[in-house]
C-alpha cells in the first residue's frame, strides 16, 4: 500500500523551496548584477545555508540562467498575441499591452535582470531567445501582416510595433525608480500601472488607425 503513495508532498516542498530561492535571486541579481551578486546573500535572503541552496542550484551561473529563463518563459507563455482573447485587432492588442504591463508590475526584478543581460549582449540567452522567443515573434508578426492586408489597421512595420510595446511596458519595471521620482512616489501603485495600460493602449490603437 505504501509503495503506491504519491511522492507529491515532497515534490511540492521542493518546488516551494526553489520558488523562494528564485524570488530571492531575482532581487539580488536585479540589485547587483551577475558579477556583483553573492550566493551567500541569496541564501541569507531565502533563509537557507549556502550549502543547502547549492543542493537545489549547484552554482551561481545555473541559478542566474534559471532566473533569466523564467522571466522569458513567462513572457512567451503569457504574451503571445495569438493567444489573446478576442478575434479583432483592438481587443487582442489591448489585451497584449495590458498583459505586458501586468508582468512589469508583478515581476519587476526579473525584468530588470533580463534587461541587464540584454544590455550586456545577452551572452547567456542568445540561443534561448533564438529557439523560444523568435518563433513566437514571427507568428505574431504574421498575424499583424494579415490584419494589414485585410484593411483592419494601417500599414506599419510589425517588428517595430512589438519593439515599441516591449520597451514602453517594460520601462515600468526596468526604470521604475525614475518614474517614481518623476511622480513623487516611493513605489508605483496599482493605479499607476492601470493608468500606464490605459495610456499605452489608447496611444497604440489610435496610432495603428484601428477603429
Amino acid at each position: 500500500m505504501d509503495q503506491n503513495i504519491s511522492p507529491k508532498p515532497k515534490r511540492l516542498s521542493r518546488e516551494r523551496t526553489e520558488l523562494r530561492i528564485l524570488t530571492a535571486a531575482e532581487d539580488v541579481f536585479a540589485q547587483y548584477g551577475f558579477h556583483g551578486a553573492a550566493i551567500n546573500s541569496i541564501a541569507e535572503l531565502t533563509g537557507l545555508t549556502k550549502q543547502n541552496l547549492l543542493y537545489y542550484f549547484p552554482s551561481k551561473e545555473v541559478l542566474y540562467q534559471k532566473v533569466l529563463e523564467n522571466i522569458l518563459n513567462l513572457w512567451i507563455d503569457k504574451m503571445a498575441l495569438l493567444a489573446q482573447r478576442g478575434d479583432d485587432p483592438k481587443t487582442m492588442i489591448s489585451s497584449y499591452i495590458r498583459g505586458k504591463i501586468e508582468i512589469s508590475k508583478t515581476h519587476p526584478n526579473g525584468s530588470k535582470v533580463f534587461a541587464n543581460e540584454i544590455i550586456n549582449g545577452a551572452p547567456r540567452l542568445k540561443n534561448y531567445i533564438a529557439s523560444h522567443l523568435l518563433p513566437q515573434l514571427e507568428d505574431d508578426v504574421l498575424l499583424i501582416r494579415t490584419w494589414i492586408k485585410e484593411g483592419k489597421m494601417d500599414a506599419i512595420d510589425p517588428y517595430h510595433l512589438f519593439f515599441m510595446i516591449w520597451a514602453s511596458t517594460q520601462t515600468y519595471a526596468d526604470f521604475s525608480s525614475q518614474i517614481e521620482l518623476a511622480l513623487g512616489k516611493k513605489q508605483l501603485q496599482d493605479e499607476d500601472f492601470d493608468a500606464a495600460g490605459d495610456f499605452l493602449t489608447k496611444l497604440v490603437i489610435k496610432g495603428l488607425g484601428i477603429q
